[in-house]
């Protein structure tokens, strides 16, 4: 069964995309463009699930927001 996940994606200091998976703490990855970042993400996904394979997911993601002070 196929699932949705939910992944941050930020840039650093050194122009790397970076992405984390929220659902599975630890999962993250990191590329030069943003199409092979998501490439790399579900291969981490991938390779995370394999190792955990007992996870539960019952945190349920509700959104991100941006606020300006």
């Amino acid at each position: 069964m196929k699932r949705k996940y939910n992944v941050i994606i930020e840039k650093d200091e050194e122009g790397w995309f970076v992405s984390e998976v929220v659902e599975l703490p630890g999962c993250h990855t990191q590329a030069k463009t943003v199409k092979q970042l998501m490439e790399r993400t579900k291969e981490a996904i991938q390779a995370y699930l394999e190792t955990n394979k007992d996870i539960s997911f019952s945190e349920k993601f509700i959104g991100v927001e941006q606020i300006e002070v």
